[in-house]
């Protein structure tokens, strides 16, 4: 292939890339900080027989979410979890509600340390990925991370109660 025609092959690639690439929408991260409440609905947990204080459990929370602009949604999260003496690992499904009618799904992952006790509450942090939007969230993509403190067992409550903040880093795709 001669010079000449091989610049006009690589100027000819480079001008479609440019002219592809400049249709293309381009959509920038969004950052929404928020922070939430959260309670057991219910509860199921099963001892493990290995160390003292193991169980394997199950919960469905509610949670309260206040979004820094000024927007409100509710939850629901499905979880399991792996705990001995209340520390350990949880994965959750967490579907987000918001007035409108759209919702988020997350999965999260995370842990906890230790039992709350009275003036000291446990800790736990959560990262998440988006695996689903509805509404004004279809399409959406993106991830989540949260920190939480939970409190003493309140007598016949089925589980803790928290409080805590997240950030949720997002796209949606253009309309």
């Amino acid at each position: 292939m001669s010079t000449r025609r091989s610049r006009l092959l690589f100027f000819g690639i480079v001008l479609i890339s440019v002219w592809i690439i400049g249709f293309v929408p381009q959509v920038g991260a969004e950052t929404l900080n928020y922070k939430f409440y959260t309670w057991v609905i219910r509860s199921d947990d099963v001892p493990v027989a290995d160390v003292e204080g193991h169980n394997v459990g199950f919960r469905v929370r509610g949670n309260f979410l206040v979004f820094e602009n000024g927007e409100v949604a509710t939850t629901t999260s499905v979880t399991t979890q792996d705990f001995v003496k209340g520390s350990g690992s949880f994965i959750a499904y967490n579907t987000i509600y918001f007035e409108d009618g759209s919702t988020i799904i997350l999965k999260m992952q995370g842990t906890t340390a230790g039992r709350a006790k009275a003036g000291a509450p446990a800790t736990g942090g959560v990262t998440s990925e988006i695996v689903k939007g509805t509404g004004r969230f279809e399409g959406i993509k993106g991830t989540a991370a949260s920190k939480a403190k939970y409190l003493p067992v309140i007598k016949g409550d089925p589980g803790s109660r928290g409080y805590g903040e997240g950030t949720m880093t997002f796209t949606l795709p253009s309309k």
